[in-house]
């Protein structure tokens, strides 16, 4: 998969290259990550990519000039998706990096800066994604964040691959615990289920901690799995 990134802080997207298994994933040819400044697309000489709003109001915009002469010159995929990381957009889930890892062979992600963006970069995304309910002072980590969470879905990337399919959110309910040696620790016991041999036992030890740990910390998702449960019925 080739993930373009645009960004004011390239920099900030370097670390993803030498992450464990992410950066052996773009080692082996996985992935490919490339960065676009759109301060090399200013066309002043003062290479200005950011003006006041207009309006008045505090704080800078970033001007829709270099933003778009940047994702014009990203040579594209035929299976190519660009992610705006916005605030406002939707809250990211498990369920849209697996999409973007299973149906795209290309993303580009917009990462906004200053007070905000112009409103009309908004229309070079096909989606606008958000970390949460909160705002950061650019849109390099949710991208990063996308990055590794998409990466590592990609074929090749995690050893066991199977193991993906047990993690937290990716069946609708938060992971169930999990235990090593020693199996007692400063009185702390690994469950006696888990020590049986009985697969079957454990199984439906962990499928009955799964729900339980989610209706506990997540009641919101539990919700939405008993409804998706309903439905499959």
């Amino acid at each position: 998969m080739r993930l373009d990134v645009v960004s004011l802080a390239p920099e900030a997207l370097a670390p993803l290259l030498s992450l464990g298994v992410i950066g052996r994933a773009f080692e082996a040819g996985i992935a490919a990550l490339h960065t676009h400044n759109p301060r090399d697309y200013a066309t002043d000489r003062y290479r200005k990519v950011d003006d006041v709003p207009y309006g008045g109001g505090a704080g800078m915009v970033l001007k829709p000039e270099p933003v778009f002469a940047a994702v014009e010159a990203i040579p594209a995929l035929p299976r190519r998706r660009t992610l705006l990381m916005s605030p406002q957009g939707k809250v990211l889930e498990q369920a849209d990096l697996r999409r973007w890892a299973e149906n795209y062979d290309q993303l580009v992600l917009l990462c906004g800066h200053y007070e905000g963006f112009d409103e009309r970069i908004r229309s070079l995304a096909d989606e606008e994604i958000s970390l949460g309910d909160f705002v950061l002072t650019g849109g390099e980590l949710p991208a990063a964040v996308i990055v590794n969470g998409v990466v590592r879905l990609l074929p090749g990337t995690v050893g066991t691959a199977s193991c993906l399919d047990d993690e937290s959110h990716s069946a609708g309910l938060l992971e169930h615990p999990h235990y090593t040696r020693p199996a007692d620790f400063r009185g702390m016991a690994v469950p006696e289920v888990l020590r049986s041999g009985d697969h079957g036992a454990i199984e439906r030890w962990r499928t009955q901690q799964q729900q339980q740990r989610t209706l506990e910390r997540r009641p919101d998702l539990y919700a939405r799995w008993q409804a998706q449960q309903q439905e499959q019925q």
